[in-house]
């Protein structure tokens, strides 16, 4: 089963290890950088029941008088979910003061593998919530009539690394039906992930933690017909949420949510 990390455009691939630091009541996330991230960067996250920011921690910043908004502004900033025609899910939002304008749109990108340097091409697309989870059911098209499965998850406070679970071999549309039972999970949940797999071509589709979906594969033309079909515009130096200041949200009940899925799809 083969499995990518996401890279920046040049083809060198950037570990998010030190990057992407989680404050306060949530755990430390390790994983990978989508490209082209200017400067480390904090990422927060909530892991309350409630989403209440009383559980989200600023970390320490140049002082300046955007740096430390009062909790009015803060709340106001985390309940924005529209910028423009672009709707975010309830998973991220982007920083208050060095955050990306979420945009809808995709762009052509590189993975190179670390040890090999063999070079893979890449998609990173960016869809408004309304449509996002049905682009993802689409890109699986291309993978074929059978599929590998992992599912991600960061819910656990005592792990320093995402939790991988495996399922192999399993039919595209009863896999297709059942993640349509489980898209408030994952479109919503800011601790899950999903790769669906070619189970023996180099080829694959996330819906990842960020809500950005990435597709690696030998031939790019298929999925981005299917992100043509879907009017989003190809902008290769658009940047997306996870390349700034971001914040993660997540609760209990996604846990809960993230065992069923896993039990129901098998996957060990």
């Amino acid at each position: 089963m083969n499995r990518f990390s996401q890279s920046d455009g040049s083809g060198n691939e950037q570990s998010d290890t030190d990057t992407d630091r989680v404050l306060g009541l949530c755990m430390l996330r390790h994983g990978s950088q989508l490209p082209q991230l200017p400067s480390v960067m904090p990422e927060l996250m909530s892991s309350t029941d409630d989403r209440s920011t009383s559980s989200l921690q600023t970390a320490p910043e140049a002082e300046s008088p955007f740096a430390h908004p009062d909790r009015a502004a803060f709340e106001a900033h985390l309940a924005r979910s529209s910028y423009g025609r672009f709707t975010l899910t309830e998973a991220v939002r982007p920083g208050w003061h060095a955050g990306v304008v979420p945009q809808e749109g995709y762009r052509f990108d590189t993975y190179a593998d670390p040890q090999t340097r063999a070079r893979l091409p890449a998609i990173i697309a960016a869809v408004s919530k309304e449509r996002l989870f049905e682009t993802f059911i689409d890109l699986l098209e291309p993978l074929g009539d059978s599929c590998d499965v992992v599912l991600e998850s960061s819910h656990d406070k005592k792990s320093q690394d995402r939790q991988e679970f495996v399922r192999e071999s399993m039919e595209r549309l009863v896999l297709e039906s059942l993640l349509w039972d489980f898209e408030d999970l994952l479109t919503n949940d800011g601790c899950t992930g999903i790769a669906i797999m070619h189970p023996k071509l180099p080829m694959e589709v996330q819906l990842d933690e960020h809500k950005l979906l990435i597709v690696y594969a030998p031939s790019r033309a298929p999925f981005s017909s299917v992100l043509e079909a879907g009017g989003l515009p190809r902008d290769d130096q658009m940047q997306v949420i996870s390349q700034g200041e971001h914040l993660h949200t997540s609760h209990s009940r996604y846990s809960r949510e993230f065992s069923r899925l896993r039990h129901r799809l098998g996957a060990e």
